[in-house]
């Protein structure tokens, strides 16, 4: 049993960028019992201390959404500053910005919990998402030339290949990037902000769905990537509209 415990922290680790090197490491420790702080195993890469707080922000959105931060345990600043070899410090500072986002939620004294997100909150984040990219994407499918819709398929294609890899960081990456691109050409940078923050609360995993499960689904939504630039191309409004709606009525991108 305390095997199969340790292996399981063991897979909850935070990947770190490969171009990180070491900074300072604190020496903390944890215990992993359900409701309290997860220890993690010594980093097997460490942070560069140019945009630190950064770097881990990134890393730890990565691993929200793939599940290696599991939906309502703790994890403790000191101890996930050991993991990526920093100070406690910036990755409080990372958390508190994940707080913001509706993540994790602060736990006086002892770290962050990571928010269970419910089917019901994801579908509620659907409905806003598609009342505002709805109306802004018809408006675009009758002005926007089809040279430009063209040349947004490269990011509908990267969308594809991070579904079949099965990545699902990469795979929310790249489907925010492509729907940045698409709303960007409103021109409008306050609607392409709000449309990522609530892009980005949409993809953090079910707490009762298995991440390694959502493959399938990937591999559909950026499917409808392709379909949704194509049906723009044509300016058909019907297929354009029926599309966007069952992209986020789907809870993939």
């Amino acid at each position: 049993m305390e095997q199969a415990r340790a292996h399981d922290a063991y897979r909850l680790a935070v990947r770190v960028p490969e171009q990180v090197r070491a900074s300072s490491a604190p020496q903390a420790r944890g215990e992993h019992t359900h409701g309290e702080a997860v220890s993690l195993p010594a980093p097997r890469r460490t942070v560069q201390r140019n945009s630190v707080r950064g770097q881990i922000l990134d890393a730890l959105r990565a691993a929200l959404v793939g599940g290696e931060l599991a939906p309502g345990e703790v994890y403790s600043a000191p101890v996930l500053g050991e993991r990526f070899g920093v100070s406690a410090t910036p990755v409080r500072e990372a958390m508190q910005q994940l707080a913001i986002e509706g993540a994790v939620e602060v736990v006086p004294n002892r770290g962050f919990r990571v928010t269970e997100r419910s089917a019901r909150e994801l579908g509620e984040l659907a409905e806003v998402r598609a009342l505002i990219e709805v109306p802004v994407m018809l408006r675009l499918a009758r002005t926007v030339p089809a040279a430009r819709w063209c040349e947004l398929r490269p990011l509908a294609e990267a969308s594809a290949v991070a579904a079949a890899g099965g990545d699902l960081a990469r795979y929310a990456e790249a489907d925010r990037a492509f729907h940045g691109a698409v709303l960007g050409l409103s021109g409008n940078q306050q609607l392409v902000q709000v449309a990522d923050d609530l892009h980005r609360r949409s993809q953090w995993p079910l707490v009762s769905g298995p991440v390694a499960g959502r493959r399938a689904d990937l591999v559909a939504d950026a499917a409808e990537h392709m379909a949704l630039l194509e049906a723009l191309v044509a300016q058909d409004l019907g297929v354009v509209q029926a599309l966007v709606r069952e992209h986020f009525a789907g809870a993939g991108g």
